[in-house]
């Protein structure tokens, strides 16, 4: 799996470390951030859809 590397502010961050852990929904941070970008991209499907704009394979 490739990794990237990305700037995020204090207090994102810290929000998102109430979330990891033993306590938390997610095992840890990349687990999170995963999550988090699957949802945008099916949320960013979802209004592509609605607008026409969402390609759609002919196999």
């Amino acid at each position: 799996m490739p990794k990237i590397s990305v700037e995020i502010p204090s207090e994102l961050l810290a929000d998102l470390d109430d979330h990891v852990g033993d306590d938390g929904k997610f095992v840890n941070r990349s687990d999170a951030v995963r999550a988090s970008i699957r949802k945008t991209l099916d949320l960013l499907d979802d209004i592509d859809a609605r607008h026409d704009r969402l390609e759609v394979d002919d196999e």
